[in-house]
C-alpha cells in the first residue's frame, strides 16, 4: 500500500502494477518514458526494483487523497483499493449492500453495526446476531449437566450464578 494525502494513518491505498497498466502508471506519475525503458517496462525488469517503483507511485499519490486516486485509477483500468477505517467500513454502503457489514440488535446496547459473512453461498444463507447477555444461558446450560430447576432460584439467592 502507498501513502496517500493528507497522511493520516488511513490514507493509503493498494495499487496493482500489472502489465497491461504500467505505461498509464508511467503517465500518471510523470514518468511516461518508463513505460518504453526496458529497465522498467516489464515485471521482470521492474522485480528488482520495487521499492524504487512504489516510491516513485507514492511521490504521485501523497499529491491526492485515497478517493481521487481510486477514481484517476479505476479510470484507466488500473486495479487499487484505499484502505479503509472502520468507520469508513461501516459506512460503506457497497459493504452493507452485500451483507460484509451488517446491523444486529442487541437487547442492552441497541442496535449496532458489525462485520457480517464474508462468504455467500447461494444455498446456504448465514444469519448475524448478536452474543448473547452475559449469563443469558446459564439454566439450560445447568439443566443440560443435571441441577434440577428447582434449585436454580435457590443457587441464584446464595450467589452461586
Amino acid at each position: 500500500a502507498v501513502k496517500c494525502s493528507p497522511g493520516g494513518p488511513n490514507d493509503y491505498i493498494y495499487v496493482i502494477v500489472q502489465p497491461p497498466g504500467w505505461a498509464k502508471i508511467a503517465e500518471l506519475i510523470g514518468r511516461p518514458e518508463l513505460a518504453d525503458d526496458p529497465e522498467w517496462a516489464t515485471p521482470e525488469a521492474r522485480l528488482n526494483k520495487l521499492d524504487k517503483m512504489f516510491q516513485m507511485i507514492e511521490e504521485w499519490t501523497t499529491q491526492h487523497d485515497k478517493w481521487a486516486i481510486m477514481d484517476i485509477l479505476n479510470a484507466v483500468n488500473v486495479p487499487c483499493g484505499p484502505i479503509l477505517s472502520t468507520k469508513e467500513l461501516l459506512e460503506d454502503e457497497s459493504l452493507a449492500k452485500t451483507g460484509a457489514v451488517v446491523e444486529v440488535e442487541h437487547p442492552q446496547r441497541g442496535a449496532f453495526k458489525t462485520v457480517g459473512c464474508p462468504i455467500r453461498l447461494s444455498d446456504s444463507p448465514v444469519e448475524v446476531y448478536t452474543s448473547p447477555a452475559l449469563g443469558e444461558h446459564n439454566a439450560e446450560i445447568l439443566q443440560d449437566i443435571g441441577i434440577d430447576p428447582s434449585e436454580l432460584d435457590a443457587l441464584k439467592e446464595a450467589g452461586v450464578i
